[in-house]
């Protein structure tokens, strides 16, 4: 998870100290309804700030030339009061030179926390949770008494919890390769990481991982007395009518037009390892197809850019939570975070600033997929994006920086 908040960091440096205003004429509104002055700056953007003209010139470049060294195919979603912009790039398929196609779905990884924080917060909002109770008395034989501390369900959703992290190196390709189709339990993974004690007193720092994503996963399950995969489908899904979004549960595929996700290995004895495909002096190896329970409602859904851009939309809006229960999205604790510097997630989100700008994401990847989502919280730029990485657990690639600096660069105060 560090690697992903260091990635994070790296697109959002490119994009406040590189980037100059883009140019080029001004376009027709989009589907979100224009802000008042006052109203923007409530919603966390400065007084008096503008975006600048969508730049499509800049977004095509960012996804040009593919595939490439690190990826294989890009698709790139940009919405807004400034116009839209989709863009797909390279192969979805290296042996049949499939092209990436627009609609196509993706593993979204860590962009599960939204939606898995958002059924909590609703929760919150029906008086069935209370997120200033300690998460011990919803789920009282999970964590050993005496060893944790009392922690709050906002402290799962923030990060402050001091929960360690689950020891299962998924983004070891050798682990991977032998474990890509087994399957954890929950619980088993919560048991697997509790040995190692309490990382910090809950509520003094932050440390973003997946483990209190699979705590609150296990809340809904006994809030609800359902799979939480189940609250996410009833609560989100169908009410937005988001089609091509799923919680995958056991199935290892991904349904509907997609983009195949690649590992590169190195070659042995001069030649790829069995079971590899040489496409363009590499050795890939298809990881498309894998167990998605290790991260669990952490980070295990499929989605496509409209279906995220739709829903984020929602939720900005407050379709989905009252107030309340909506600025825990847009709180970040003040605390510092355990790799440095200050605390940057809420529940669910990530607060990135941007040349005296606000903006609220979430980043998430998986074997083969690295992806990112995020908008002004006024909604008048958003951006939702996919690449097909070739190595996990690995920083960020570059193309990731260029699409983010290429659709949010150039923010600035008016003259």
């Amino acid at each position: 998870m560090a690697v992903l908040h260091r990635g994070l960091r790296l697109g959002m440096t490119l994009l406040a100290s590189v980037m100059a205003p883009a140019c080029g004429p001004e376009l027709p509104p989009g589907s979100v309804p224009e802000v008042g002055e006052q109203e923007s700056t409530a919603l966390g953007l400065e007084s008096g700030s503008r975006l600048p003209p969508l730049n499509r010139e800049a977004l095509r470049q960012a996804i040009a030339g593919l595939p490439d060294a690190e990826v294989t195919g890009a698709l790139v979603r940009v919405e807004g009061s400034e116009g839209r912009w989709l863009g797909a790039s390279g192969v979805a398929d290296v042996r049949t030179g499939a092209p990436v196609r627009a609609d196509a779905r993706f593993r979204i990884g860590s962009m599960t926390k939204v939606f898995t924080a958002t059924v909590v917060l609703q929760l919150a909002a029906e008086r069935r949770v209370d997120l200033d109770r300690p998460v011990q008395e919803y789920l009282p034989r999970l964590l050993p008494a005496g060893v944790y501390a009392p922690i709050t369900v906002r402290q799962l959703l923030n990060h402050t919890h001091g929960l360690p992290g689950v020891p299962v190196p998924q983004k070891d390709p050798d682990w991977f390769f032998v474990n890509r189709f087994r399957r954890y339990s929950p619980r088993e993974l919560v048991a697997l990481a509790l040995p190692a004690g309490p990382v910090f007193a809950p509520g003094t720092q932050q440390d973003y991982g997946n483990i209190g994503y699979i705590v609150a996963g296990l809340l809904i399950e006994q809030v609800t007395g359902r799979p939480y995969g189940d609250a996410v489908r009833d609560r989100i899904l169908r009410p937005l009518r988001l089609g091509d979004t799923f919680v995958p549960g056991n199935l290892v595929t991904i349904p509907g037009p997609h983009a195949r996700g690649y590992e590169e290995v190195q070659a042995e004895a001069g030649a790829c390892p069995a079971g590899a495909i040489v496409y363009q002096g590499r050795c890939l190896v298809d990881v498309t197809e894998a167990s998605q329970s290790v991260p669990w409602a952490a980070g295990e859904m499929v989605s496509s850019t409209a279906d995220l851009d739709r829903f984020l939309v929602a939720l900005f809006q407050g379709r989905l939570l009252p107030h309340a229960q909506r600025e825990e999205l847009f709180t970040v604790p003040d605390v510092p975070n355990v790799d440095g510097g200050r605390a940057l997630y809420s529940a669910g989100l990530s607060r990135i600033e941007v040349g005296g700008l606000t903006l609220w994401g979430k980043s998430g990847d998986r074997h083969g997929y690295n992806n990112g989502m995020g908008a002004t919280r006024d909604l008048r730029r958003r951006l939702v994006y996919s690449v097909n990485t070739l190595r996990m657990g690995q920083d960020r690639p570059d193309i990731a920086a260029r699409i983010v600096a290429a659709a949010m660069g150039g923010l600035q105060a008016a003259p």
